[in-house]
């Protein structure tokens, strides 16, 4: 098996797949080992604007910063956005290449194992070490034809697995022993040996267990690793919605409420709110109560025009009108900016059927959904506040209009987005609006918190990365992994 591929594989979506691979890609870059992250096939509404202009899932721009390297295209070559319950929009190493069904794409997926097979490749040229994460479970039976997220692809580069379970889900020995059962003779054989994760006590209570599993299935247990409470690393597709809050008394927070849309994208938008001391972030779901609020943010939509119509029904239409007369202020991002001008037209069907859709009518504006997407790094200034902000655009849509003659954002090159002339309701396409400090702290003034705390959104991320890799140093029995790693012996 090749020495510079390794691949990490979980029993269960969010048993730890991201968070392992994460904390690897780290602890190698500290041993002066040249990484790359890479995922085969990613399904998620999170995404990332690469260096070479492409798109890809957020988990792997994330790993690539735990390298210390750029993220490009070939770390995630197959990314599907769901747009329905049904299909999802197909991004082949970095480009939108239209929509499928899942039974299109499941009949596409030899073409789609050609560009991941390609992609993996070239990033084996460029590097000493590729970490590459798995998606779901390798045990998914009615999947395992044609794979090429999981096993599929190990058998394919032949490199060795890493199974991970979550201990905190209950089960664990189950889990694992479960997986191995389903897998074939031949990737049982790749699977050489198991993490188990987010293990809370005394783990020699643990070790009859751990024992057992070793003398059973014939392969070492690579470590236990403990639960790391308050960890933060960006989700792939799940939202956490537990707030993050600080400060003394609730007054001195400012409440940010934001809609949790049956297609949202790109919520790691909501990061640097839900981690600041200063602010209480609520995400309301269908059907829930809507709490009152100094800033409402309509986020990225997925489906613009059908979260727009599930907005309307949970009753948030006649909510943001009052919390505008009430001296409110309400941030667009992306498809949420879409939402705020007099209509949404989607003539190709695009995103679900071709149509129109009246918008909240808010700014002066009309938008189009266009074949051709938007992918694009940023810089600029804010107009609220002359502050620097930095981000990304991810967006298939045109919008035009009057709104846009005063624009949120000014960009090195053109404008970005529109504020109102009373200055209560700020647009943009900028995918990571808040993670600049100075655009955070400009942006919270604006909404009304007194003396914001500075929070330096990627500082912080190094941090949790860091800390997640001390885990891994002390936990993980790197001289087991390093028989199938050698270069952890740099």
């Amino acid at each position: 098996m090749p020495a510079n591929t390794i691949m990490i594989q979980g029993t269960t979506s969010d048993a730890g797949k991201s968070t392992l691979a994460t904390g690897l890609c780290r602890l190698l870059a500290r041993r002066g080992v040249r990484t790359a992250p890479f995922k085969p096939q990613n399904m998620a509404l999170n995404s990332a604007v690469t260096v070479d202009g492409g798109e890809i899932g957020r988990s792997q721009a994330v790993q690539a910063q735990a390298c210390g390297v750029e993220p490009y295209t070939d770390m995630n070559p197959i990314l599907l956005k769901p747009n329905s319950n049904v299909g999802s929009q197909v991004i082949v190493q970095g480009r939108a290449i239209g929509n499928m069904e899942a039974s299109v794409y499941h009949r596409y997926k030899p073409e789609a194992m050609k560009a991941v097979l390609q992609s993996h490749r070239r990033l084996s040229e460029q590097y000493d070490c590729i970490v590459v994460e798995g998606a779901g479970s390798p045990a998914e039976i009615n999947l395992r034809e044609g794979d090429i997220a999981n096993m599929g692809f190990a058998e394919a580069v032949d490199c060795p697995v890493i199974l991970v379970a979550d201990i905190d889900r209950g089960g664990v020995f189950a889990h694992l022993v479960g997986t191995l059962a389903l897998l074939s003779p031949s990737e049982q054989r790749r699977v050489v040996g198991f993490v188990i994760n987010r293990f809370r006590g005394d783990v020699a209570l643990l070790q009859p267990g751990l024992d057992w599993l070793e003398q059973y299935t014939g392969k070492p247990v690579l470590g236990v690793l403990p639960y790391l409470s308050g960890l933060h690393i960006e989700a792939e597709d799940s939202l956490t919605r537990q707030n993050a809050t600080g400060g003394s008394h609730a007054a001195e927070r400012l409440r940010v409420v934001a809609p949790v849309f049956p297609r949202l994208s790109n919520h790691t938008d909501f990061d640097p709110l839900r981690l600041h001391p200063q602010v209480e972030l609520t995400l309301v779901g269908a059907g829930q109560p809507i709490p009152p609020a100094d800033l409402i943010v309509l986020p990225g939509s997925k489906n613009t025009r059908n979260d727009l119509a599930w907005l309307r029904a949970n009753g948030w239409e006649a909510v943001i009108r009052r919390h505008l007369r009430l001296g409110g202020k309400l941030i667009g991002i992306c498809g949420g900016f879409q939402m705020l001008g007099r209509e949404l037209h989607d003539p190709l069907g695009l995103e679900s059927e071709a149509g129109s859709t009246p918008g909240l009518n808010l700014f002066d504006m009309e938008t189009t959904l266009m074949e051709h997407k938007r992918l694009e790094r940023v810089e600029g200034r804010l107009s609220v506040a002359d502050a620097a902000v930095s981000g990304y655009e991810i967006h298939m849509g045109v919008t035009s209009g009057p709104a846009l003659a005063r624009p949120a954002v000014k960009l090195a090159e053109g404008n970005d987005g529109a504020l109102s002339d009373d200055g209560q309701i700020l647009g943009t396409y900028l995918h990571g609006l808040f993670d600049h400090a100075d655009a955070c702290r400009a942006l919270l003034a604006w909404a009304g918190l007194e003396e914001p705390a500075p929070l330096d959104y990627r500082a912080l991320r190094e941090q949790h990365i860091d800390r997640l890799a001390d885990s891994l140093e002390q936990h993980l029995r790197l001289d087991r992994l390093a028989v199938w790693l050698p270069v952890l012996q740099r």
